[in-house]
């Protein structure tokens, strides 16, 4: 008699059975048209801006020759949980203003707190938006992948991938799924939605919210710095080719006159920032206005909002710790607690170990190095993170040590398992290998769906910044119903 999976493993098996037959049909195509694909797609990644400026200099970021695949069932659960998360992350400015407890977790700098508390009104409450991305580790192919999902830390501000993501996409549909396909016709690989479909829907909603539909958007970064992913200036020319008012500013070029905001000759009426607050009051040495910033944060005409400058890691403790838990719903505490990592301020303390059982802290990382990795709160790009099993007694020893004298500024969490992932690499030789590669997923979510940006490396911290490349992630579908 057959034996019905039940659907849980039926997706699960299924979700297995796309990536081992993406993987085959790599590996059934001939060897000439690999090496045609790894000539292709840089060029052809070149050309849609999939570029990171470093010390000035451009460099092509590395696409990966064969994407991978999820279902779209495995999708509509990635965007349940992060749209959930970035909610719940969204309330952390008013629970800092309200709760002490809460300022301890995640400490704020003098300038940041004073901009806060003057500039955060009843009205961001209920109308403020963040745009950002979740970072996370998953196993897109194990049967039991739901219980592999588990978030590292938020990103929510000026966040990579707007355009890279879409763009890595679209290489992988044009130049590798046609190759695919020719040897596994059967085989159905999908983009996701357009990510800067998804921002632009949110910025428009956003206008609309605070009464200024269609009005001007500027994108803002250091924009003269020469260094970083290349992503404002090539969203600009995507959204002004669609008849939307874009327009890419450094900060400073931004002056206040007759009450509004103007770059240039154009009244700005959201602006999208790839700056930290923190930065903002030193725009004043730079010759920028530091008043037209401070407006434009007063009238919510900022994406992220300040909320999105609690992306500290450490607001995973707000998440983790029970005593915390009224602040968030009962829905959200379940499938937050599931999903999102436990994560402690590395401070000389008494507080609960993922057990929930109570402990002296910086005892409890000195005991248990294999299980957790300590990182900076509000860092980026994978700076200066210890992952405790690659790491030598004196080492972890040291770096707690040094933790307990900067309070506020490091954390502890327990360790993700990375999935490693095996990648065709192509030698200057023209020789073929098969390496692995640790894996690691940014979820974009927005109300209208959620994007997935891949990056992979063979060093355990994965960042583009730090060389890595991505994954194109698609949306598949293959073969019949499993028995």
């Amino acid at each position: 008699m057959d034996h019905v999976l039940s659907a849980a493993d039926e997706r699960g098996l299924k979700a297995l059975s796309l990536d081992s037959r993406l993987r085959r049909a790599f590996f059934d195509l001939p060897a000439s048209t690999i090496w045609e694909l790894a000539e292709a797609v840089p060029e052809h990644a070149r050309r849609r801006g999939l570029v990171y400026w470093r010390d000035g200099k451009e460099e092509v970021i590395n696409i990966f020759l064969r994407p991978t695949g999820v279902l779209a069932e495995q999708m509509n659960y990635f965007h349940t949980v992060s749209i959930t998360l970035q909610e719940a992350l969204k309330r952390v400015p008013d629970l800092y203003l309200e709760n002490a407890a809460v300022r301890e977790v995640t400490p704020l700098q003098p300038e940041e707190e004073a901009w806060l508390r003057e500039l955060w009104t009843p009205a961001h409450r209920n109308a403020h938006c963040v745009f950002g991305r979740l970072d996370a580790m998953v196993d897109f192919t194990s049967p039991t992948w739901k219980d592999t999902l588990a978030f590292v830390e938020p990103n929510l501000v000026g966040v990579g991938g707007i355009s890279l993501i879409p763009s890595a996409e679209d290489v992988a549909m044009e130049v590798i799924v046609p190759a695919l396909q020719r040897v596994a016709p059967d085989l159905h690989l999908e983009r996701h939605e357009d990510l800067r479909e998804l921002f632009m829907r949110e910025l428009q909603d956003h206008l609309e919210q605070i009464g200024r539909p269609g009005g001007n958007i500027v994108l803002a970064d250091a924009k003269y710095s020469g260094d970083g992913p290349a992503e404002f200036e090539t969203l600009r020319q995507y959204y002004t080719e669609r008849g939307y008012n874009v327009f890419y500013a450094d900060p400073a070029e931004l002056y206040l006159r007759d009450d509004e905001v103007w770059y240039e000759d154009k009244r700005v009426d959201l602006l999208y920032r790839d700056y930290a607050l923190a930065d903002f009051p030193y725009i004043g040495e730079e010759g920028g206005d530091v008043e037209a910033i401070r407006l434009l944060f007063k009238r919510n005409q900022v994406v992220s909002s300040m909320a999105g400058d609690f992306d500290h890691k450490s607001t995973f403790e707000l998440l983790t710790d029970s005593r915390f838990s009224q602040f968030f719903t009962p829905g959200e505490r379940q499938l937050l607690r599931r999903h999102v990592l436990w994560t402690r301020v590395l401070t000389d303390r008494k507080t609960t170990d993922p057990t929930g059982d109570e402990v002296d802290l910086p005892e409890y990382t000195r005991a248990n190095r294999e299980l957790l990795v300590i990182k900076p709160n509000r860092s980026y790009g994978g700076d200066r993170v210890l992952i405790g099993p690659a790491a030598s007694d004196a080492e972890w020893h040291d770096a707690i040590d040094h933790a307990l004298t900067e309070p506020g500024d490091w954390v502890v969490q327990r360790l993700a398992r990375i999935t490693a992932y095996e990648f065709p690499v192509v030698q200057p030789d023209r020789t073929i290998s098969v390496q692995p590669f640790y894996m690691v997923v940014g979820f974009a979510p927005t109300k209208y769906g959620t994007a997935v940006l891949g990056r992979a490396s063979q060093k355990q911290v994965v960042n583009v910044a730090q060389r890595g490349g991505m994954c194109a992630v698609l949306v598949g579908r293959h073969g019949e119903r499993l028995r």
